[in-house]
């Protein structure tokens, strides 16, 4: 008796095709989620780079003669308040690049997971596998090389967005800040053929209509 029947229909999925069919819901909730949090990361990124040049500009010295001498007193207030403001948008940021680290992490653990179904199918069926597919057309060993394209994506986008928040708040180049900006934002290491291969996947485990 197969272990899967009606692919598509929740209820009629057993074993490996369950837990298939399962991680490609997770795939596509924990991908929404890293978009929420790299859209929130960027956010706070305008931010601290906005502070950062407004810091440079406030307390170049041209900029403090004009209009009047700002007191010693006045510059170190202004100081220590875009100090303190800049502190708490970096640790935000933090937060941000931690969770993300934790979507990757359970990305990690489903890759592993597909692994040994198919480490378990090769013992059961032998190296090529069982011979009909648990849905449409793809075999086991599919789904780990699509996991796993996709995992080593946020794993280097991920790398990033930490070499991102440990150079963002000290670097005084305007040019280097928007660089830094941009490439949080539109994600390089994320491409399009991530998008179909997520789609691809839904598809086949019948999260989406054929």
């Amino acid at each position: 008796m197969s272990e899967s029947t009606t692919p598509g229909k929740k209820g009629n999925l057993t074993g490996s095709a369950r837990k298939l069919k399962d991680d490609a819901a997770d795939w596509h909730n924990l991908i929404l989620k890293w978009e929420r949090l790299n859209d929130e990361g960027s956010t706070i990124a305008t931010k601290i780079v906005n502070l950062g040049l407004s810091k440079k500009s406030d307390f170049e010295p041209d900029v403090v003669m004009e209009g009047g001498r700002l007191a010693a007193g006045d510059i170190s207030e202004n100081m220590k308040r875009s100090n303190q403001e800049l502190e708490e948008e970096c640790v935000k940021l933090q937060d941000v690049v931690e969770k993300l680290a934790n979507i990757l992490s359970k990305m990690e653990k489903m890759v592993h997971a597909e692994r040994g179904i198919c480490e378990l199918e090769a013992f059961q069926y032998g190296e090529k596998g069982r011979a009909a597919p648990l849905f449409h057309t793809w075999s086991t060993q599919q789904f780990v090389e699509v996991s796993s394209k996709l995992y080593e994506s946020y794993k280097q986008e991920l790398a990033l967005k930490k070499t991102i928040l440990q150079e963002l708040a000290h670097t005084a180049n305007a040019d280097l800040s928007m660089v830094y900006l941009s490439s949080w934002l539109y994600q390089p290491y994320i491409e399009d053929s991530g998008k179909l291969l997520l789609e691809s996947l839904l598809l086949e485990t019948g999260h989406r209509p054929l």
